[in-house]
């Protein structure tokens, strides 16, 4: 199931047909017959619906291998088929204002023009161009294009401003990198810049392979973003100001870091048990979660004053979404990642759940509905809990210990101490220090102080402090024993 951007419409389908009704009143807008579709896409003001179901090829009739359908959503007319055999690239990509249409086909971009699906208006033509990102920003519009290394070659990424793509000079911006198997990319809000996330699927050093950050602009400038801690990198999210955006990643615990245009680190939010950064559509709270095979630990920041506001914990959620408001959020357990303990919770970022529902059944999703830009404007952050009637939930009992070793500490840690946020560091004492730490810190100044004192032995060898004594002459007197 799938709402519109703007939230006016919704589409699902039952395994027998999709539907598209308005949310406004419910009124089923039009019918689709198919009944084998996996995904849905709606274009950016609706007038589209984009349909994609697994490939497969009929014999007795080659015209229905076309997987990929694009429909009228007022009429439910079919516009255009195409065949798209891999799922992972299925979406058309439009621009904001619907001018143009873009899709990988066989190693090439095809363009599409103010809804014309008959013709193709223009080629994006790059050897082997694995995966390309369409800018939502309004016109000049900007296309990003990765094209994997091969035969010691690096991999590359270039951007475009459309429809120039022929010339060498053609390509606004350009990078290159080795240790690419793959590339994300993300483009900011505004279309003047991208975060190209690379990674391989292994490495001799780790498990998870290497992985890298990229940043790229349209002005030409490109950096690789520095990391603080070694490990993969699990998520990367622009703020909606466009001007920052957030990094998690490292060896658990994960660290978490903001970045400004010009990478450099503008806050540390330290380390913990998190694997995924969400910004609000207002950008003013940011989250940094802990899902997957981690307990569920959400912790709520401030973006402007760059504070903690709360620290709730929703485990076994396999889904997590901001409402528009930017004040409440739903976290999900869904089928088929979990199929017990199904249903959801609504939160405040203060911190306080505000809703349970739980099902003896399957479910599968739980999605908000969206709203008009606008709709909702920015609020002051508040840091006290707001109230709520319903109880909340606790927190997972700690980890299990045998009798023997009951009452105990621990003979061995697991992980590495957290690592604080910027804010809340302190000044490095003997009182705040460990053992190890206040070790090392020794043979530091120790070294230090002996490379200083060698330096001024050295140096008073070298400085002439006073004159070569003259030898003593012997006087003879004539007495042999004088």
């Amino acid at each position: 199931m799938l709402f519109s951007e703007d939230g006016s419409l919704f589409a699902w389908c039952n395994g027998q047909s999709v539907k598209v009704a308005a949310t406004a009143d419910g009124h089923v807008i039009c019918h689709i017959d198919k009944p084998k579709t996996t995904y849905l896409h709606f274009s950016p003001r609706n007038t589209f619906l984009a349909t994609w179901e697994p490939y497969a090829v009929n014999k007795n009739d080659p015209g229905s291998s076309q997987n990929l359908n694009i429909w009228y959503v007022k009429t439910g007319q079919l516009v255009k088929t195409f065949i798209q055999k891999k799922q992972a690239t299925w979406e058309p990509q439009w621009s904001c204002d619907e001018e143009i249409c873009a899709r990988n086909v066989n190693n090439e971009v095809h363009f599409f023009e103010k809804n014309d699906f008959s013709t193709i208006a223009n080629k994006l033509q790059l050897q082997k161009v694995a995966d390309f990102e369409l800018s939502t920003s309004p016109s000049p519009y900007h296309v990003a294009a990765y094209v994997p290394g091969s035969k010691g070659q690096p991999s590359f990424i270039r951007i475009f401003r459309y429809p120039v793509f022929a010339g060498q000079s053609a390509a606004l911006a350009n990078k290159s990198f080795f240790k690419a198997d793959k590339a994300d990319i993300f483009w900011n809000g505004k279309g003047t810049a991208i975060l190209a996330h690379t990674a391989t699927e292994t490495s001799a050093g780790s498990y998870y392979g290497d992985s890298g950050l990229h940043y790229v602009g349209i002005d030409g400038e490109s950096s690789l973003v520095p990391l603080g801690k070694n490990g993969p990198i699990y998520c990367v999210e622009w703020s909606p100001s466009s001007i920052e955006f957030c990094v998690v990643y490292g060896y658990m615990p994960a660290k978490a870091t903001l970045y400004n245009l010009k990478c450099e680190p503008v806050f540390d939010f330290g380390t913990g048990p998190r694997n995924l950064v969400y910004y609000n559509e207002q950008g003013t709270i940011l989250c940094l979660a802990g899902f997957g095979n981690l307990r569920g630990n959400m912790e709520f920041w401030d973006t402007k004053q760059h504070k903690l506001i709360s620290q709730p914990q929703s485990g076994d959620t396999t889904y997590f979404q901001w409402c528009p408001d930017g004040e409440h959020i739903v976290t999900a357990t869904t089928s088929p990642r979990l199929r017990v303990g199904n249903g959801f919770r609504i939160w405040h970022y203060t911190g306080m759940m505000l809703h349970e529902e739980s099902y003896s059944t399957e479910l599968w999703e739980a999605l908000w509905q969206p709203a008009k830009k606008g709709v909702y404007p920015e609020k002051r952050v508040v840091y006290k809990p707001i109230e709520s009637k319903v109880e909340q939930p606790q927190a997972k009992v700690a980890a299990y210990r045998p009798p023997g070793a009951r009452g105990q500490s621990a003979s061995f840690k697991v992980h590495e101490a957290n690592e604080l946020p910027s804010n809340m560091k302190k000044a490095e004492g003997p009182e705040t220090m460990s053992k190890a730490a206040l070790k090392n810190k020794k043979k530091r100044e120790a070294a230090k102080a002996k490379a200083k004192h060698d330096q001024e032995v050295g140096h008073a060898e070298k400085s002439p402090t006073s004159k070569t004594p003259a030898t003593n002459s012997l006087v003879s007197t004539g007495d042999p024993e004088g």
